[in-house]
């Protein structure tokens, strides 16, 4: 059962400076701490003129989830809706409150983040899910991008970078930094990648040539527009080549994408 929403509290201000958010702030968004609660937010944003995203943060950590609605409460387009405190709440708050953006921690007690993560990419009409972290290490990092993540996030990132990082997604863009390239680098360099090569090239035997040259360009952390660009096609017509190489490869965000074609190694 999904708890109903509780009266306005205050939220420790020590939270903040977990996440290098300025002191002095508080929200009236309420709720227990460590039990899912709710904020409802309407479409149309401030004044109406625009959407806020809805977002749900996912951590058993207290003074994290805390630190975090305190960061989101500067923000006039971003609106946290709910909370959860393990996996398996994630997952209820996600069909509960539809939430645009996730912000997920990975080591949660019962049903870690990774599963709720892959629970939720199944489901139709999905939110876009933002893993975010203490820990970087490179199975991590892969397996969250796997299970449908569209980006992954250490929780020393700069609070504004968050910031960012939950807009982009939540408007279709996968985060493709500098060190996650790097890391799929060194990925297909190791052991097993010979066998992941094969694997990754028989799923692609499927596109078409201008399919698979989007791929590369997706591969590459190119936006639409720089694809459109540099292999002169109409940015609706790259759009539909991105839909179609999400359909065909069975795939749920371009971060999935790049992963194949790192495996096929064909940048």
């Amino acid at each position: 059962m999904i708890p109903t929403r509780l009266g306005p509290r205050p939220l420790a201000s020590t939270a903040a400076a977990d996440l290098g958010v300025a002191r002095g702030g508080t929200t009236d968004r309420g709720g227990t701490v460590g039990q899912i609660t709710d904020s409802r937010v309407t479409d149309g944003g401030i004044g109406g003129d625009r959407r806020v995203i809805r977002l749900l943060i996912a951590d058993d950590d207290a003074l994290v989830r805390a630190g975090l609605r305190i960061l989101v409460g500067g923000s006039a387009d971003i609106e946290v809706v709910a909370e959860a405190e393990d996996g398996a709440k994630a997952v209820t708050a996600s069909d509960a409150y539809r939430p645009d953006v996730i912000l997920m921690d990975i080591r949660m007690p019962g049903v870690d983040g990774l599963a709720a993560t892959r629970r939720i990419r199944s489901r139709a009409r999905a939110p876009q899910v933002i893993v975010l972290t203490t820990f970087g290490a490179d199975e991590y990092v892969l397996e969250a991008l796997r299970s449908g993540a569209s980006g992954f996030l250490l929780k020393d990132t700069a609070p504004l970078e968050i910031l960012s990082a939950v807009r982009s997604v939540a408007a279709g863009a996968a985060i493709l930094s500098p060190m996650f390239i790097r890391r799929l680098i060194d990925h297909v360099a190791d052991p097993q990648a010979s066998s992941r090569r094969a694997r990754a090239r028989s799923r692609l035997t499927a596109l078409t040539e201008r399919e698979n040259e989007v791929a590369i360009h997706v591969g590459h952390g190119h936006s639409n527009a720089e694809i459109a660009t540099l292999l002169r096609m109409g940015l609706p017509t790259v759009k539909g080549h991105v839909s179609r190489l999400l359909s065909k490869l069975d795939l749920n965000n371009r971060v999935q994408i790049a992963l194949l074609v790192h495996d096929a190694e064909l940048l």
